[in-house]
């Protein structure tokens, strides 16, 4: 027990000494919202997490570990009023792999198009939609060691144009003899984006000085391509039996392409299988970060030959943000 609880710790010791900051330098930014409720309530410390196919969004390797197959559906009304659903569904093939279908969309509803000649609308309105979906495998090769990779199609769309790029998330987890679960991943290791549509269509003037050509030449506006937040993630997670009960501490160390490093850590305390209650802190040693608590919990059954869990987390961004909520309905088969 000694041993698991130094090596948590020297996890969280591990704060980065210097990071780069490159914040709105990516492509696909919805893609590192963290879609698993139970997980989101324990600071997204998903590095190591087995339970469910959503764990797969943290660390591909988890499909592996799984027992059966399951599936689940994750809302959240994230900030500005923006919807983000997720939805995942592993089949289990075998007594050792696992193959997973993941669909991920956020939605910014109508906004309507202003410019400076009409600050309060044109009277046309415009939407934002992402859509993620990926295709994934896990495979348990020991009783302690399990590796998974997902492959995913991206599309960020606004208004009449769209950019679509191809990624790879992979991860492994290792069980250690002595319980502690260790876990490292990588996300969103894609070929870069730009965006093209209808919206960049433009009437052009080759020469503005010359009279008598043609001023109205069919054009396009060439945009910029744009990586995909690449995301390491590398954690520990520690579960003490007592009784009845059992408490699982984590701590997950990130280094994302466009941010600097952070550290997360969190808990879940569950009694009987049937209710967890939970709690964590994300990005600390963010640079210019705000908020970070994290609170939830949530409730399992079985209903005819079916395992039901439903699941809440509180995330706090800070005051100018404010707070999101998650909720997770899962369902084994």
């Amino acid at each position: 027990m000694t041993r698991t609880l130094l090596l948590l710790a020297a996890l969280v010791a591990a704060a980065p000494l210097s990071a780069q900051t490159k914040t709105g330098t990516t492509f696909g930014q919805f893609l590192q919202i963290e879609p698993s409720a139970a997980l989101a309530a324990q600071g997204n410390v998903g590095a190591t997490a087995r339970t469910d196919v959503m764990s797969a969004y943290y660390n591909p390797g988890a499909l592996g570990f799984q027992t059966g197959s399951n599936a689940g559906f994750s809302h959240s009304s994230w900030l500005a009023g923006i919807d983000y659903n997720y939805a995942a569904v592993g089949l289990k093939m075998g007594s050792a792999t696992t193959v997973a279908l993941s669909v991920s969309s956020l939605s910014s509803g109508d906004i309507d198009v202003r410019t400076a000649e009409q600050p309060l609308g044109t009277g046309e309105r415009y939407s934002v939609e992402d859509l993620a979906i990926g295709i994934g495998v896990g495979r348990q090769f020991t009783d302690r060691f399990g590796a998974g990779a997902t492959v995913k199609y991206v599309q960020e769309t606004i208004w009449r144009s769209s950019a679509q790029t191809i990624a790879l998330d992979a991860g492994v987890i290792y069980e250690l003899p002595f319980q502690a679960v260790l876990g490292a991943s990588i996300s969103n290791f894609g070929v870069p984006a730009s965006f093209d549509g209808t919206d960049l269509r433009i009437r052009y003037d080759q020469d503005p000085d010359v009279f008598g050509d043609n001023d109205n030449l069919p054009a396009a506006l060439v945009t910029e391509e744009y990586a995909l937040p690449v995301f390491f993630r590398v954690g520990m997670s520690v579960p003490v039996r007592m009784g009845d009960s059992q408490l699982t501490l984590a701590a997950d160390a990130y280094q994302p392409s466009d941010n600097s490093n952070s550290i997360s850590v969190g808990g879940e305390w569950t009694y009987a299988n049937l209710i967890s209650a939970r709690a964590g802190y994300q990005d600390l040693f963010l640079e210019d970060g705000e908020g970070g608590l994290r609170l939830g919990g949530g409730v399992a059954y079985r209903v005819s030959g079916f395992d039901l869990q439903f699941d809440y987390a509180w995330a706090d961004h800070g005051s100018r943000l404010g707070a999101t909520q998650r909720f997770t309905l899962g369902l084994g088969f």
